[in-house]
């Protein structure tokens, strides 16, 4: 059995503390630049987008006016951002809620246009609702074995004929929360966290890498 202190024998192996060393550091970077990274891909993304779309007709529009084409960076996305501000003023008073109204009723008439469109507003009704939220609370539920336990969130609440509350939950697959499955279970089978959404969410996308240190277990017991 060797006397060594336990100090001493990590001054002997260097390599191995510069491999950690480096290890941790790259992956504490990683953790900092991809979110940074996906966010500028996005929003340049969209500015390309917005710019390419409008661009050409502003500058043909120029041309027409002035004479010559100006091109100036960014005057699309600065136009499309104008268009989406208008469109809210207008639909946000009497007279555009009953544009939209018909607008609403001759789509849902277009076989082809009816799928499209019913899907677009109801995704877009998902991120938008307002007055409640779309996840209104993270808990536990057991899943998918009796004894194992997963995070999910709180959809919407719903009755059966008798009174019986029942709450409909969505559990998020991990790391990609974008799918999952939904359950209608009964409240006694739906326990409290101690976190919000926004700390569920980071456990689920993190794989448990980002945890709260003590959680409530007594749904667990």
């Amino acid at each position: 059995m060797s006397t060594e202190p336990q100090g001493a024998r990590r001054r002997l192996n260097p390599w191995s503390w510069l491999i950690n060393h480096l290890k941790n550091k790259l992956m504490a970077g990683l953790l900092v630049i991809i979110p940074i990274g996906i966010t500028l891909f996005i929003l340049r993304f969209m500015f390309d987008m917005a710019d390419g779309v409008l661009a050409p007709w502003l500058r043909q529009g120029a041309s027409r006016v002035l004479g010559e084409e100006i091109y100036v960076p960014g005057l699309g996305m600065v136009t499309g951002l104008m268009v989406l501000y208008l469109t809210g003023l207008l639909v946000s008073n009497v007279f555009g809620k009953a544009i939209m109204t018909g607008l609403d009723s001759l789509s849902l008439r277009i076989p082809v246009v009816k799928s499209v469109y019913s899907f677009s507003k109801q995704v877009m009704q998902i991120f938008s609702r307002s007055g409640q939220e779309s996840f209104r609370r993270a808990v536990y539920i057991e899943f998918p074995l009796a004894g194992t336990f997963s995070i999910a969130f709180v959809t919407n609440t719903v009755y059966a004929e008798s009174g019986k509350k029942y709450y409909t939950c969505f559990i998020p697959t991990s790391p990609n929360p974008t799918g999952g499955y939904v359950l209608i279970l009964p409240e006694e089978r739906v326990f409290s966290t101690t976190f919000g959404v926004e700390e569920a969410m980071k456990i689920i996308m993190s794989g448990g890498v980002v945890a709260p240190d003590k959680i409530r277990a007594d749904c667990m017991q």
